[in-house]
């Protein structure tokens, strides 16, 4: 049974929000301090950064499919994801499919995970 204190539930509902450019839920499923590690570039992208990216359609998810995931938690509040997806997204007029490797950090804010960090290599 899922619950809100299973933070593969926030894992699905953070790519659920990526596809459907659910900027209110991607905000509450981000912690304030989010840092995403860009898969394309190495840069570091910002809460405020990829809310405005996703809000604005400037980066556009068409599908992410996790194809395996493994959770460790420690101390009761931080959660860490390692996992492998295949993923489409435009990113400006540039389109991209590959298969990545992702690891995310969550942590337990007021009852709930967030994401807090999150990074991916991808698989060649």
């Amino acid at each position: 049974m899922e619950t809100k204190l299973d933070p593969l539930v926030t894992e699905r509902a953070f790519f659920s929000a990526l596809l459907s450019g659910n900027i209110d839920s991607l905000d509450s499923i981000l912690a304030d301090d989010f840092l995403m590690v860009d898969l394309l570039s190495g840069s570091e992208i910002t809460k405020p950064m990829l809310l405005a990216a996703v809000g604005s359609s400037q980066v556009k998810f068409e599908a992410i499919d996790p194809v395996e995931s493994k959770t460790r938690i420690y101390s009761c509040d931080t959660a860490v994801v390692v996992g492998r997806t295949e993923m489409r997204f435009r990113a400006g007029e540039s389109s991209f499919s590959f298969s990545s490797r992702y690891t995310h950090v969550f942590v337990l804010n007021d009852g709930g995970w967030q994401l807090a960090s999150a990074q991916g290599t991808q698989i060649r």
